[in-house]
């Protein structure tokens, strides 16, 4: 029995970390209609900058987290107006970002590699463990699981009660529409960027307080995002959070049968299944094309 649920609560904190990376890549594609798969690097980013603030230069603890985030969301807003907005001004195909999205984490990557290096980092903290139903649990899991339980809140709320949240669902049915009741389409994007970027940037936190950085996290994280998102509905940010909790469901259990080293692979099933029989997702509804 304590297996199980060490499995089922290993599957819960992996969820939370997948529903953080995969709100946001869902935010973003749902208003700016393109994958922006360079959400991967920002996270990196965001957990690098965690380590430069809070080992590099001795910072507190505290205040090396929140430069790390703020910065990590004005990174995000940097990269729509230097890369993506001269993209749009001429109108590129949603296959040009695309290939830019990806130009762009490839770069990300390489410049992480340059300035950090190869080897893995970590960044000391105090991890006390502690016993929940017969399983193990770190205080920085608990600390993972209420934080994303916590934003996913906070941006369902953003999205549904606030005027920004209700600008940034009109620009994303219908950026014509919107414009034409006085909303500015770059304004929401560069909130939108600034927003999902934000959430990528606690997500690379938390992952770099409880595991090892190494340059090539962030590819493998925004797959795993993307993979939740696509399982729930690419373009509905509750889709995206449950897809990723099933994700981390399916992954961990699936360990207890499969070697440890085929959790990729389970994802990845789960992705090639999703796209070939239910490409909407789970509460994704099909649109019929004009």
């Amino acid at each position: 029995m304590s297996i199980a649920t060490q499995l089922i609560l290993n599957g819960i904190i992996a969820g939370a970390i997948y529903a953080l990376v995969a709100s946001g890549f869902s935010l973003i594609y749902g208003v700016t209609k393109f994958m922006h798969f360079a959400h991967g690097a920002v996270l990196a980013t965001g957990a690098y900058l965690l380590y430069t603030f809070a080992v590099m230069a001795g910072l507190n603890f505290w205040l090396a987290v929140v430069l790390a985030i703020m910065v990590t969301s004005l990174f995000g807003a940097v990269m729509n107006w230097v890369v993506y907005k001269p993209l749009r001004k001429i109108k590129a195909s949603s296959a040009v970002l695309l290939i830019a999205s990806i130009a762009l984490m490839t770069f990300i990557n390489a410049a992480v590699l340059a300035i950090w290096g190869a080897d893995v980092k970590t960044v000391p903290t105090v991890n006390p463990v502690f016993d929940a139903l017969g399983a193990r649990v770190t205080f920085i899991q608990v600390i993972i699981i209420v934080v994303s339980i916590l934003l996913l809140l906070a941006l369902w709320w953003l999205m549904k009660c606030t005027k920004l949240g209700k600008a940034m669902r009109a620009v994303a049915d219908n950026k014509e529409v919107a414009q034409t009741v006085g909303i500015n389409p770059e304004k929401i994007y560069t909130y939108t960027f600034i927003i999902g970027s934000f959430l990528a940037g606690v997500a690379g936190v938390l992952i770099g307080i409880e595991q090892n950085l190494y340059p090539q996290m962030g590819v493998s994280l925004v797959i795993k995002g993307f993979t939740g998102a696509v399982i729930g509905s690419l373009a509905s940010i509750p889709g995206a959070v449950l897809g990723s909790f099933i994700l981390g469901l399916v992954e961990n259990i699936g360990i207890w049968w499969l070697p440890s080293g085929y959790k990729d692979a389970i994802a990845f099933v789960l992705l090639f299944i999703f796209l070939l029989f239910k490409p909407s997702g789970l509460l994704g509804k099909k649109v019929r094309e004009a």
